[in-house]
């Protein structure tokens, strides 16, 4: 199968972002439909995989940045059934190595694909890093 790469913002299906992100994403499924449609809608910068042959959306990745040195990564996932072509390390390199924010200080956090992202210079924290989690209750 072919795919193309393309950050443009109008091209993104939510109705696909939203049924992956609240039923796949370990990482954040409490958040309602108004709130994916805000983060799309105040996203510095979205990426996005799609079939070819079809148009459909299989990949994508967000990333929100103060535009001018820091940016955070988030929502990155390619659908089930479009892994192992290589879409997670496009969506990285279209994101960070070619986009604008290159020589930015980026930051993650995730469970998983460590791998992956060790591909494209992120590390564990040093001394230099603090974060404050999220209050739960």
């Amino acid at each position: 199968m072919d795919y193309e790469l393309d950050d443009d913002p109008t091209r993104v299906d939510r109705e696909v972002v939203w049924e992956w992100l609240s039923t796949e994403a370990y990482w954040g499924r409490w958040r309602s439909r108004t709130d994916i449609e805000a983060q799309l809608d105040g996203a510095w910068r979205v990426v996005g995989a799609y079939r070819r042959d079809t148009g459909a959306l299989v990949g994508f990745a967000r990333a929100v940045s103060d535009g001018v040195g820091f940016a955070y990564l988030a929502d990155v996932f390619v659908l089930a059934e479009h892994r192992g072509h290589g879409l997670g390390k496009e969506l990285m390199r279209v994101m960070i190595d070619d986009g604008p924010g290159r020589d930015f200080r980026w930051v993650l956090f995730t469970g998983d694909a460590h791998g992956l992202y060790r591909g494209f210079g992120f590390t564990e924290p040093d001394a230099t890093a603090m974060v404050r989690p999220a209050r739960v209750g």
